[in-house]
């Protein structure tokens, strides 16, 4: 196992949130983590995954220069 385990602090300083937002994604199970002792980790690879599931990506459309003329 090479996936470097990272801390609830290190992995909101990724995300750009508080620690308060890794807590709540550990708490609803909505992203992996590893309990060592009592101390929670997430891996790496968790936070790349639950980022790529939830990246949105924008809807090209073709946009008329001039509005429709009657």
């Amino acid at each position: 196992m090479t996936d470097r385990l990272l801390t609830v602090e290190e992995s909101a300083q990724l995300l750009g949130t508080t620690a308060r937002f890794p807590r709540r994604l550990i708490a609803e199970r909505r992203i992996v983590f590893v309990k060592v002792g009592r101390h929670v980790r997430i891996p790496q690879s968790a936070l790349a995954d639950f980022i790529s599931a939830n990246t949105v990506q924008p809807i090209v459309t073709s946009r008329r220069r001039f509005g429709v003329v009657a």
